[in-house]
């Protein structure tokens, strides 16, 4: 357990810092268990005899039940809160992960990633609900960017690790070992995390840090419906929105090896090499637009201009993926598309963060509700992009239809961002809904 209450120092802590840590860690072996089938599936088809239609439903399973389940278990995140449903989360999808190794057929597999699927719902909308609870605004920017940091990470240790394990204990070894380290990661955060103000470590100076923007708080409120979340112009631009940078990320996720090898002409040396650039590029991306974007809200920005001008910038920058598909030096493509990979995640940090910014203020805030309701139209979007640049790429033998695209979908982000999103402030309370003093609440 940690030290007792009354224990903590009177300098200011920076364990803020290290709860976000935690999150990274999550996020990054999440994106670990989802990409250890890729990974592990030559191997496994020649033992279970998985036909490539077969294999292209196993892949696509999981965003069925991640999708669906976004709203519903980012509805839990607010209602039973960070510690519980983020624990409960990362042991059901590393649970589940695990039970990949006693899959003996398509049917089994297909059960379990569509498990698997329900579990990683809940990570995004524990990490927002983290960042809420424990940074003030000018810094949460920056606190999005190193949780969300992890899905590149988690992506690129992914292909080493697994094939590593595939090599040393075979595919069914590989999926109980990366679930293992799921339950490990459990065990650790249900002993370290705690709320700011019962965590003993916290020192009243960085106490006081994190709820320097309590005071705007002044009511509590029944718990937002996400009906009415629903009704909101802002919080649908943002799905949209959302939905937009999916379209252009997951070609980068799906597509660009191949693209690489097939429009390109690179060999496998120079894919395991040079393709790592982009993804070098947008890990350094997501702290990047975090830092940018906190820092001209301590330097007297807006909230607004803050976050808009980073998302916008971002996706802005992320459209020259377009131009790559039409120059003719290959080097040049790479590092456009290095520079569009880096540009997406810049904005992606302050999309993560908006939720944060803009949920009603309210002790019983909904931030994990409205992270639900963004990343379910993103799933759903980062469905459509591989299916339909694969079917242009089918009809026309190019990567050039899809990548135009995807170009002017990275446009029309910028569109909806700067017209339907409204300014970058708390949500009013919806009409009905109970007032009462923070001041006297903090009492009860």
């Amino acid at each position: 357990m940690p030290p007792a209450p009354g224990t903590a120092p009177t300098r200011r802590t920076k364990i803020r810092w290290l709860m976000v840590l935690l999150a990274f860690l999550a996020i990054a072996i999440n994106y670990v268990d989802r990409a250890n089938l890729s990974v592990a599936l030559p191997y496994m088809n020649a033992e279970l005899g998985l036909s490539p239609e077969l294999s292209g439903l196993l892949l696509g399973a999981f965003f069925w039940t991640y999708s669906v389940f976004q709203i519903p278990l980012g509805r839990l995140v607010d209602r039973f809160g960070t510690k519980v449903m983020f624990a409960a989360a990362v042991a059901w999808w590393s649970l589940f992960t695990a039970a990949t190794a006693v899959a003996r057929g398509f049917a089994s597999l297909f059960a379990v990633r569509l498990l698997l699927g329900l579990g990683e719902a809940g990570a995004f909308p524990a990490c927002t609900k983290l960042v809420e609870e424990w940074f003030p605004r000018r810094e949460r920017a920056t606190a999005s960017g190193i949780y969300d940091s992890g899905a590149r990470g988690g992506t690129m240790l992914a292909i080493p690790i697994v094939t590593a394990l595939v090599m040393w204990l075979g595919w069914r070894g590989s999926f109980v070992i990366t679930g293992s380290i799921g339950l490990v990661w459990v065990a650790v955060w249900w002993w370290l995390y705690r709320r700011p103000r019962e965590h003993p470590w916290v020192s009243e100076a960085e106490l006081e840090h994190i709820e320097q923007d309590a005071a705007a708080q002044t009511s509590e409120a029944d718990q937002v419906r996400w009906q009415d979340l629903l009704r909101n112009r802002t919080v649908w631009g943002m799905a949209l929105g959302f939905a937009c940078q999916a379209f252009v990320i997951y070609f980068f996720i799906t597509w660009f090896p191949s693209y690489l090898v097939d429009e390109r002409g690179f060999s496998l040396l120079e894919l395991g090499i040079f393709g790592t650039l982009p993804g070098i590029v947008a890990f350094a991306g997501n702290f990047l637009g975090g830092a940018v974007s906190d820092r001209l809200v301590r330097r007297g920005h807006s909230l607004t201009f803050a976050r808009k001008s980073c998302i916008v910038g971002g996706m802005l920058g992320s459209s020259v993926i377009a131009l790559a598909a039409v120059v003719d030096s290959s080097w040049l493509a790479l590092a456009l598309l290095a520079f569009s990979f880096g540009s997406v995640t810049f904005a992606t940090t302050c999309i993560v963060t908006l939720p944060t910014d803009i949920a009603p203020r309210s002790a019983k805030s909904c931030s994990g509700t409205i992270q639900g309701i963004q990343n379910a139209a993103s799933n759903v979007a980062g469905a459509v992009s591989p299916a339909l640049i694969g079917l242009i790429y089918g009809f026309t033998g190019s990567f050039v239809g899809g990548l135009v695209a995807a170009g002017a979908v990275a446009v029309l982000a910028c569109l909806i961002y700067l017209l339907v999103v409204g300014d970058i402030e708390p949500l009013p309370l919806p009409e009905g809904a109970t007032h009462q003093s923070a001041a006297a609440d903090s009492n009860a």
